[in-house]
């Protein structure tokens, strides 16, 4: 993996010149909490020992809310009318528990049907990660395949450096192509010249093996394990909805005016009572003891199933923002010694 070295301004010059070219540039807002777009490079920060934000960058490659068409009714036919094209962005700053989170969304938006919204975005983003030091009792990164330094996801990846510079990891060729267009902005960087940044970041303690999680799983689908979760969930989708990995969405078509609308496409979650609620009246997923434990088999059972990934990336967003303190960690911790 080639490797350069790159000032904080030149960093700052080069995301300037993507605002000036009309590409959206997001990064974390001033107060942590979530991920904004930026209207100049002063606004960017880039703390590696900076809290998750609240709410993850999801949203910036699969929308809560946008629309597929627009539609018009005629008195023998209805004109559609397509949404605009998609711009270019840029995302800078990602966690690995962010960044890597977009290439596994990417598997279920590809697979029995292609998602042509997400792809567009995906195609033309640009994600640039920071290496993580941040470490709480909620975060399990390193349990689910991650690590603070993982370059999973980033087309460039970001390692600070004791003197305001960054060692910049070259991980794709989209990232290859911003160097070449910029090749004033680097230095090359010496051979593993990150490397001793690298072995000084410590990663959260590993909490249990996903493989003994997915075995107890694969044969525990009727367990009254989840009973004493569903009596206090409140079932009001925070969990889904900071998530950076949870993509399950409704569609809607919305009428705004006489003969007009459009087709909207909304996140939902499987925490909501609706969400399997049968016009028939019957519901599969009746309490939420079972609502829950479709939650914890979805991220560690059936998503490997079906791609070989787990659908966590061990954020601890869900954890921390949860209102009854319910930790999906300690969870599948238990689940484990259950093994």
């Amino acid at each position: 993996m080639e490797e350069y070295l790159i000032s904080f301004d030149n960093l700052k010059k080069i995301v300037d010149g993507f605002i000036k070219e009309g590409s959206d540039v997001i990064s974390i807002s001033k107060n942590g909490d979530r991920f904004v777009r930026l209207e100049k490079s002063d606004d960017i920060i880039l703390n590696p020992e900076q809290r998750p934000s609240d709410i993850s960058a999801k949203e910036f490659l699969f929308p809560r809310t946008e629309p597929i068409f627009f539609y018009c009714k005629q008195k023998e036919s209805v004109e559609i009318i397509d949404k605009e094209p998609q711009k270019r962005q840029v995302l800078v700053g990602l966690k690995p528990c962010d960044a890597a989170s977009l290439g596994i969304m990417h598997r279920v938006f590809n697979w029995d049907y292609r998602d042509e919204f997400f792809n567009r975005r995906y195609d033309n983003t640009l994600i640039i990660g920071l290496a993580c030091k941040y470490v709480d009792d909620y975060c399990f990164c390193t349990s689910v395949n991650i690590s603070p330094t993982s370059t999973r996801g980033s087309d460039l990846f970001l390692i600070p450096l004791s003197d305001g510079r960054f060692v910049v990891q070259v991980v794709t060729d989209k990232g290859k192509e911003i160097v070449s267009r910029n090749s004033q902005m680097f230095e090359k960087a010496d051979p593993d010249s990150g490397k001793a940044v690298i072995d000084s970041i410590k990663g959260p303690q590993k909490k249990f093996d996903s493989k003994k999680v997915k075995e107890w799983l694969d044969k525990n689908f009727e367990t009254d394990l989840f009973n004493p979760i569903g009596d206090i969930c409140l079932g009001c989708g925070q969990c889904a909805f900071v998530c950076p990995t949870c993509h399950c969405f409704d569609i809607v078509d919305e009428d705004y005016r006489y003969g007009e609308g459009r087709r909207m496409k909304n996140w939902d979650s499987c925490q909501f009572y609706l969400f399997t609620l049968h016009a028939s009246g019957h519901n599969p997923r009746d309490t939420q003891a079972k609502r829950y434990r479709q939650r914890v088999n979805h991220k560690f059972k059936y998503y490997i199933d079906r791609f070989g990934e787990i659908l966590c990336t061990g954020c601890g967003r869900c954890s921390r923002g949860c209102p009854v303190a319910i930790d999906i960690g300690g969870i599948v911790t238990r689940i484990e010694n259950l093994t």
